[in-house]
């Protein structure tokens, strides 16, 4: 098979993330007979430095043309008081929309190796298993009208959170599909109780559940799912929730699996013409400008991303498997960054990235 991938390091530790997620993606596909074209493009702070714009034409091109895009992280201290359009993160909304990739799939696995790097009781974690289902086009981060009217002592913001009944049935699709193929059971997170806007995402869930006889739906408002994601993880297995909701709850998925540096994320669209399925791979922490340029980053999230990348866009489970299969024999080794709490020094960002391509 011939991967054409673009590589968007973006800022902070994502560069150096991405450059071990990268080594991780050539060993793979060196050792399994695929061709690999890599190309680099720019996002988020460092695309503002050097085009003026987080998103730029160039890059829009880039990864229109790509089967699929491997991201590290987004964010620049500097930008923090700019204006919406000028900030990074202004950059990652704007090609989750180029690409319509619509369906966020944020995988929360509690390693065995890693029980005691959780801050919850052993006993409360281990097991845990899951996949949170975000959607990402649509509510309150896109809605209109929005903004700031500035009126003296009158002055109010405003955000429009809106949904409709296409953009809920796709990505409940994809949540009872993703199902079918795990333990068949799907929750569907909203605030129905106070929301018109979850009473039809509601609605909505419980119609496709329909389709899906063989999988298992049950509804939960967020606050009570933010209790339960601690409480009782294992009850777990899909959970399909709204866009703001799914950002929440996904990072508080890092207290489950020992630290926020051990997520991916993989956002999900369309089959291209090629036959690949549209897909942005990211790890889900931020660019951490506090530790950038230190070597301490923990790479397998993004190692992780690629492990998505190779089974969601490509189809290629056996070689996924490899991947996800080398990060827990690294875990079992202790070979670990600091934030994962290693009995004896911790090891770099490089030196995780190299035992990883080892392992495999």
């Amino acid at each position: 098979m011939n991967l054409n991938i673009l590589v968007l390091p973006g800022d902070g530790i994502g560069t150096e993330v991405t450059r071990e997620a990268v080594k991780v993606l050539r060993r793979v596909v060196r050792k399994s007979d695929h061709s690999l074209k890599l190309t680099e493009g720019l996002l988020g702070g460092i695309a503002i430095h050097k085009t003026g714009s987080p998103l730029p034409d160039e890059t829009v091109r880039l990864a229109s043309e790509a089967d699929a895009t491997l991201m590290g992280a987004v964010g620049l201290p500097e930008f923090d008081h700019a204006p919406p359009e000028k900030r990074p993160e202004k950059g990652l909304l704007g090609i989750r929309k180029v690409l319509g990739v619509y369906a966020n799939l944020r995988p929360v696995r509690a390693y065995p190796a890693l029980l005691d790097s959780s801050p919850l009781k052993n006993d409360r974690v281990a097991g845990t298993d899951m996949i949170i289902v975000r959607e990402l086009t649509g509510g309150i981060y896109y809605g209109t009208p929005r903004g700031i009217e500035e009126n003296g002592s009158e002055t109010r913001a405003i955000n429009t959170m809106v949904y409709t009944r296409a953009e809920i049935e796709r990505v409940a699709q994809m949540a009872f599909h993703l199902a079918r193929g795990r333990r068949k059971k799907v929750t569907s997170v909203d605030k129905s109780n106070v929301l018109e806007n979850s009473q039809l995402w509601r609605r909505v869930v419980t119609e496709i559940a329909r389709e899906f006889p063989d999988v298992a739906l049950d509804h939960m408002l967020v606050d009570n799912c933010a209790m339960q994601l601690i409480l009782t993880p294992l009850r777990f297995d899909v959970v399909l929730t709204e866009n703001m909701f799914g950002d929440i709850l996904s990072d508080e998925g890092a207290v489950l699996a020992g630290s926020i540096g051990m997520l991916p994320s993989a956002s999900i669209g369309d089959r291209k013409p090629s036959g690949a399925w549209v897909g942005l791979y990211e790890p889900v922490h931020g660019s951490a400008p506090d530790i950038a340029g230190q070597n301490k980053a923990n790479p397998l999230g993004a190692i992780g991303s690629v492990a998505a990348l190779l089974e969601y866009s490509f189809g290629l489970k056996q070689e996924a498997a490899a991947v996800n299969a080398a990060v827990e024999a690294v875990l079992c080794s202790g070979k670990v960054t600091a934030d994962l709490k290693p009995p004896g020094r911790p090891a770099t960002t490089e030196e995780v990235g190299e035992a990883v391509c080892a392992a495999i």
